[in-house]
Parts: structure tokens; sequence; C-alpha cells
């Protein structure tokens, strides 16, 4: 039925460029709805069987309407398009609504631990029925096809906030089966164990808010982008036959959907410029309509036919191999003077060694040294976060 609804919406919209937001709005309505069923069902359950466990899925379920609620808002406000003031477009107002789901969570889930260790310090007898019992049932149910729904609508338009939504429905699932695992076992013993499942509760509500405040906020901060993005975007530039490399490769994230990217691409210094340009306007083109990446690319010719250049290439590569396989060097060139000439060059440099830069620089003093002719190593450090 999921996969019917998803695809009967895609067929509906096809390739609008406002179908993304369609969704949200579609999930964030869906969950308001049945979380604020869910909601009254459980506080009633709640109400008459004096539980603190079943008031707390209530109130998680409170919660997660609200969250909803700010969902529907974020995806609202993110399709509103680029203006003067916001060049880039509105896209990351979705990472700031998880993240004010997550501060939600967060809060909801202190206040249950609060209430579920009173109910331990000051345990009460909890009148389980056969009612409650059914609410909760339906409950399990209605989670699982809410995180199934969410989860497949997140993965068809790549939302992390609605793979985030969906992953907090399925932690609703294990908390109600845990209060219901829970006033079961008080009925049939007299355990009670009721302050203990709503604590259970609890710390599950938490540490789902930290883990969903994790995935909103490193795109804020700048994550690393995603390797099979960067991989994509490597394989399309490398398909040109001309182009012999590419190095510093930086992926900007403006929310889902709005990724601009520039990389340097390495081409043989003989050819025609105009060709190469044209190679350019190409790949930036495939690149934005099969990736959906604004991408612009740098052009770096390369020397090739230089035996002195090329020599002097291979011996310092030679050198950076022994000291670690991963030092690797790009836009090699050398400026040859009357007394001395110069080897400018990026060294890609692992975050691990950045302390042995020195050692890098006098090992690469001694690959150069010559008796004939004077060699200076020019060397740029570069960060192998670009350069994957």
């Amino acid at each position: 039925m999921i996969s019917w609804i998803i695809q009967r919406i895609f067929q509906a919209r096809g390739d609008r460029e406002d179908t993304r937001a369609y969704c949200g709005k579609l999930s964030g309505l869906v969950g308001i709805c049945l979380n604020a069923l869910l909601f009254l069902g459980k506080l009633l359950a709640g109400l008459i069987s004096g539980s603190v466990s079943v008031m707390a899925d209530a109130v998680n379920n409170l919660s997660d309407a609200s969250s909803s609620l700010v969902t529907l808002v974020g995806f609202k406000l993110a399709e509103k398009p680029a203006d003067d003031g916001h060049p880039y477009g509105h896209a990351r107002i979705e990472y700031i609504a998880g993240l004010i789901v997550s501060a939600m969570i967060l809060v909801i889930g202190v206040e249950l631990v609060k209430s579920s260790v009173e109910k331990i310090l000051h345990p009460e007898a909890v009148d389980f029925s056969a009612l409650t019992i059914a609410i909760l049932v339906v409950s399990i149910l209605v989670k699982l096809w809410m995180a199934a729904f969410n989860k497949k609508l997140g993965r068809a338009i790549r939302s992390a906030t609605l793979e985030a939504t969906a992953a907090d429905s399925r932690n609703d699932v294990i908390t109600t089966a845990a209060v219901l695992l829970a006033g079961v076992v008080g009925r049939l013993t007299n355990l009670r164990i009721d302050g203990y499942a709503g604590l259970a509760v609890a710390i599950f509500i938490l540490w789902s808010g930290v883990g969903i405040a994790k995935d909103t906020i490193d795109p804020l901060l700048g994550a690393a982008p995603d390797p099979e993005l960067v991989r994509s975007i490597r394989d399309a530039v490398l398909r040109y036959d001309k182009v012999l490399g590419i190095h510093d490769l930086i992926v900007h994230d403006y929310g889902p959907g709005r990724q601009f990217a520039s990389v340097h691409v390495e081409m043989d210094s003989r050819e025609d410029p105009l060709v190469c340009h044209n190679i350019i306007d190409d790949i930036e083109r495939d690149v934005a309509r099969d990736l959906h990446v604004q991408l612009v690319v740098h052009y770096d010719p390369l020397v090739t036919d230089d035996a002195e250049l090329n020599e002097l290439r291979e011996r310092i590569q030679a050198q950076l191999h022994s000291i670690d396989p991963r030092l690797n060097l790009h836009d090699f060139r050398m400026v040859r003077g009357p007394k001395h000439t110069n080897l400018i060059f990026d060294l890609v440099l692992p975050s691990d060694l950045k302390s042995r830069q020195q050692e890098i620089q006098l090992a690469v003093d001694t690959a150069i040294a010559s008796d004939s002719h004077q060699y200076y190593a020019v060397i740029t450090f570069d960060d192998s976060a670009f350069n994957q």
C-alpha cells in the first residue's frame, strides 16, 4: 500500500521542482493527525489505569505531533525560492526544523525521567485493563506503518529529516512494546515496575533526540559530503578523454537539493584552450543535469612533454610514497631562473600527518638535491578532505 501511495504521488507530479516539498508536507500532515489521535488514546488509557509509563508514552506521541508540525512548517519555508538576501535558497530551514524537533524531544525526555523516578520512589498500583492493552496494540501497528511510510518517502526524495522521522516512529514501536510488556507483567505478577518502564521509555527518547540532533547539526556545521556523491562527481568528470586528473573537489551543502561544488580539472597544456573550455562547459552541464549539483570547474593546464619536469615530479612522488602511500601531489610546475629553479606544487596531506610538515619538506629537499643545479621546493599543503 505504501509503495502504491508513493508511486501515485510521483506519477501525478512527475519531475516538478516542488515535489520534494509536497512529500515533506504530506509526511508532516500525516504525522500530526496520527500522533494526535495516538496521544488522545494513550492519555485516556493512562488516566484510566494510572500508569506513568503509558502517560509517558502518550506525551511522547504529543511530542511527535509537535515534531510533525515543525516538519510541515520547515518544508513549507524551505521551498521558498532564492532571493537577493538568500541567493542559495532557503533549503537549510529543513535542517533547522530537524534541530528544533530534536530539542523538543530532549526536553520531553528530561521531564519523563523526572516523573518516572518519582514513580519508582513512590510506586502505586496500576490498573492495566483490556482497553489499555488494545490501545497500545493499535498504537504499535500505527507506528509500524508510519515508520515504513516515512522511510520509503524519505528515501524517494533523499530527505534526512523524513528518515529521522521514520527512525523516531520505529523507536516508538519499541517503547510502546516495552510499556505494554511492563503492564502485562505487572498485572500477572503484581510487581510494580511501571516507573522503571517509564524511565526506560524516557532514556530511549533522550537517545533518539541526541541522534536526531547530530544528524541535523552536522550539515549545518559543514560535515563532509556524501562519499557516494563525491564518487559520482569524480566519475562524471573523469569520463571525458582529455581530462587527466582532478583535485580540490569542494562541495557546499545549502540544504537538500541545493548543493554547489567546485573542482580543479587537469588537461594537457598542449590542448587548444577553446576545446578545453567547451569540455568544461559540457562537464558543468552534465553534472547539473544528472546529479543536480551546480559545479564550477577550474582549468589546470598540465605540462606533459618536459623531461626534466617529469623526472623531478616522479622523484618527489617516490620520496613522498616512501614516507606514506597516501601522500600525493598536484599542480606541479617549474619556474626556471638563472641560478635556481622553483618547483611549485600542492601536496595532499592527511590530517594525521599535519604535524610532520617539516619532516616532509626536508625529505623533498633531499630528493631534489643536485650538484649541478639548485632546486627549491615551494609546497602548499592541501587538506586531504578535498582530495579523496
